[in-house]
């Protein structure tokens, strides 16, 4: 049984808000069919898990969307108007709500943090310097970077900060919609667990909606809301981690409760003990 199709879940997902809805896409490169007759939502204050094998097309269906690769049949609709018929102002606007981390950051290597920062306000907004100076120290506080990586180039940046910054210029024009694709690859354990975190703390505060093209189970476990696996050219299933465990297909069972993945519900349960014997202590 599809996760999604239990009475209860179906219930809750009629009663939310869906910001972003793909509808039957297909996506090919020449012959090789990697999306076929997908279907996925996501909704208004979730942070959305998007998984896959490796080369199952994770990052094709992000790029899809944003329009960056071309897609041979589907509708996208994003904040309830469709994306691809939208008028030339709409699509504009709909730019303007949307924030992007791509992988390795893409931060441009000439330019500085600030102005990394400042390249979408440049592009979609006519503001003065010093408004965006200001703007743009009020992301890199946000991302948690010190004040003086305001100045620094990429290749002054450790990893994590790559893609502290990144992020930072993903929240440049304050979106209302977050895509981040695989942010926690190559930092070390602590570093993701932070960034981890971070992003629970923006969608909190921010009221962000974040879809998150991720691998990382430690990620799926702390601070995913919901998770999509992707498979046979399809969204297979989607739900809470404990659909994923229930769900009967070889591939998820082997990603969730794999050897890898046994250790993580065991630590949350620890975390969990850790967090009632301190809330019955105070």
């Amino acid at each position: 049984m599809h996760a999604s199709s239990d009475p209860a879940t179906v219930a809750n997902k009629a009663e939310r808000e869906v910001v972003l809805s793909v509808r039957d896409v297909r996506v090919a490169f020449g012959r090789n069919v990697v999306l076929d007759k997908l279907d996925l939502d996501v909704y208004r204050g979730e942070i959305l898990g998007f998984v896959g094998g490796s080369g199952t097309g994770k990052s094709v269906l992000m790029r899809s969307i944003l329009r960056l690769i071309p897609r041979q049949k589907g509708e996208i609709r994003i904040l309830g108007e469709n994306y691809d018929s939208a008028s030339e102002a709409t699509r504009i606007a709909l730019d303007m709500r949307l924030g992007v981390l791509f992988q390795h950051g893409a931060l441009f290597s000439a330019l500085t943090v600030r102005e990394n920062i400042q390249v979408p306000m440049r592009e979609y907004l006519d503001l003065p310097q010093k408004l965006m100076d200001e703007l743009a120290e009020l992301k890199i506080d946000m991302v948690g970077l010190a004040p003086d990586a305001a100045d620094k180039y990429p290749s002054e940046l450790s990893g994590g900060m790559i893609k502290r910054a990144a992020l930072a210029r993903a929240l440049a024009l304050d979106p209302d919609l977050v895509f981040l694709d695989e942010p926690t690859s190559g930092l070390d354990p602590i570093g993701a667990a932070e960034f981890d975190e971070l992003i629970a703390q923006l969608r909190d505060t921010l009221g962000l909606t974040v879809y998150m093209v991720t691998h990382d189970l430690d990620s799926l476990f702390s601070v995913c809301d919901r998770i999509a696996v992707l498979g046979q050219k399809r969204v297979l299933v989607d739900g809470t981690i404990e659909d994923m465990l229930s769900f009967d297909d070889e591939w998820v069972q082997s990603y969730f409760r794999g050897k890898r993945a046994r250790m993580i519900p065991q630590q949350k349960q620890l975390d969990a003990a850790d967090d009632r014997q301190e809330g019955a202590a105070t």
